[in-house]
């Protein structure tokens, strides 16, 4: 398996594509101008206290209140509020905590307004970006994310992933870290650190050390709301979350970018630096690798798989629904049960992928095709949960319903991607929208391959608009060859003035459509 990263930087804005061999997996935008990012930390003022909801509104400098529950406060909020308030007014000089005393935790059943007040400073962070009409969400137990690790102030605990299951390499990494990690820090082990040297998670806690001692500086004499931490730029987060031994390369058309890619990679990965290169291509460089294509195919309400089964992709106030259709496609002599699983079994891998890269969140209805053998839904149901292991986001995957609906929740921490797939038409002045003209070369394609493999049909003529015929029928060797080459069987392709611009139709030996 090979990894690939695209970055490109353009218009104020870095999109950065994962590419999966050559499958787009995930899609991340930064404006250069960054609003309110999970994992920034702020100083901020409470402007009210909710006792009903056991939660406070704050003021982070959103022109909605953020939110932050009793819940979220965190057990050790009084060393948080303590050393908060004494780095601000200068009684606290030191970001270490060698003498810090610890304060008891706070009740885990407790009310918030007897730790918090209105118009008190604390010191917070995003958990949630804002989404829709709703502000930020907010956490006061501050932790700083690394490569390897997660580093928790005023604790003294060393916890590991549980995806690291070796005993012995487990033993190892809580040995190492109670050794190095200072006073009054704990540490979350991340399974990158698995196998790591000592030298590389060292390394790694003396980065996270240093950021926690920058906060600490940018909270002296603050006033709220500040943000006394940015959370590293997208880029970097990508780099530090999702970096791996199987990426092979990383592609970026900006060479100062480039270069600074270069030089994060010679602090969390070195061996990895020679892998950026810097793109001159005159091309763009999402349209060079594809990424554009597969933005079109994964981001409309329709979604072609490729046995020619397809997913339409509902969203509601409250949820989103996703209905998977067979399309009459796929199947050959098989029964109608086992074609059923195969389809679904399809569209549940895929519905995983475009979960993480849709970054869809809250509830998900998933609406199967109907399985009437209870093994076959377990099948499918484990397929589904498989397919989705790789999500860093919590996610929580339901058995199917006695409807056959497999429902879902999915964290949302910022809003989800949206990209309109839909363009101007150009037969019609450009008053109309159609769906993306690329994707109507992948259907035709489909449709003759399930012609040709399925039908075993031959002398098929392929009648279309003058420009999606040029398209298939102009150069050397033509698509049109090509197609000759695969199936052994020829397509005369027929351009129609009179056809609409995405419309298609195709005819057996004997002049008959044949329904698609």
């Amino acid at each position: 398996m090979s990894v690939d990263l695209i970055i490109r930087s353009q218009g104020g804005e870095v999109a950065i594509a994962v590419m999966r061999d050559r499958l787009l997996m995930e899609l991340h935008r930064e404006r250069t101008e960054r609003g309110f990012a999970v994992g920034d930390i702020y100083l901020a003022k409470v402007r009210k206290v909710a006792p009903g909801l056991n939660a406070a509104f704050v003021d982070v400098g959103h022109e909605k209140d953020a939110f932050l529950h009793y819940f979220d406060l965190g057990p050790q909020y009084r060393n948080s509020f303590k050393f908060a308030k004494g780095a601000v007014s200068g009684t606290v000089t030191r970001s270490t905590l060698d003498d810090w005393k610890l304060d008891a935790d706070i009740p885990k059943e407790g009310k918030l307004g007897d730790v918090v007040s209105a118009s008190q400073s604390v010191l917070v962070q995003i958990a949630k970006e804002p989404i829709s009409t709703k502000g930020p969400r907010l956490t006061a137990e501050v932790t700083l994310a690394g490569r390897y690790m997660v580093l928790v102030p005023f604790i003294n605990k060393v916890s590991i992933s549980s995806r690291i299951t070796d005993e012995a390499e487990r033993k190892r990494l809580k040995e190492l870290m109670q050794a190095i990690r200072p006073k009054n820090f704990g540490v979350i082990i991340r399974t990158n650190a698995e196998n790591k040297k000592s030298e590389d998670l060292e390394n790694d806690l003396k980065g996270l050390m240093q950021r926690w001692d920058v906060m600490f500086h940018n909270l002296k004499n603050a006033l709220p709301p500040k943000r006394v931490l940015g959370e590293i730029d997208r880029t970097s987060a990508v780099l530090r979350d999702v970096l791996n031994k199987d990426f092979t390369h990383i592609h970026v058309d900006d060479e100062l970018l480039a270069e600074e890619v270069r030089q994060t990679l010679e602090k969390i990965a070195p061996e990895k630096k020679d892998i950026v290169k810097h793109y001159k291509g005159k091309l763009d460089i999402f349209d060079n690798f594809f990424v554009n294509k597969q933005i079109k195919q994964a981001f409309g309400k329709q979604v072609m798989l490729p046995s020619g089964a397809y997913l339409i992709i509902e969203k509601t106030e409250a949820m989103h629904v996703i209905d998977v259709n067979s399309g009459g496609r796929k199947g050959g002599n098989q029964d109608q049960e086992k074609n059923a699983l195969d389809t679904n079994v399809e569209a549940a891998k895929e519905i995983a992928r475009l979960l993480r890269l849709r970054d869809m969140g809250g509830i998900i209805c998933i609406d199967f095709i109907d399985l009437y053998e209870p093994e076959n839904r377990r099948i499918l149901h484990k397929a589904l949960k498989d397919a989705m292991e790789d999500d860093k986001a919590k996610h929580n995957v339901l058995p199917p319903s006695r409807f056959g609906v497999i429902e879902l929740t999915r964290q949302r921490v910022r809003p989800e991607t949206e990209i309109d797939t839909t363009e101007s038409c150009p037969t019609c002045g450009g008053t109309g929208e159609v769906s993306a003209p690329v994707l109507i070369i992948d259907e035709i394609e489909n449709a003759l391959n399930y012609l040709h493999t399925e039908k075993d049909m031959s002398g098929l003529t392929l009648k279309v608009h003058p420009f999606i015929g040029a398209y298939f029928t102009k150069g050397f060797p033509s698509i049109q060859w090509k197609w000759w080459w695969r199936w052994k069987k020829w397509v005369k392709v027929v351009p129609e003035g009179a056809s609409q611009y995405l419309d298609f139709h195709v005819f057996d030996g004997e002049g008959k459509e044949v329904p698609i």
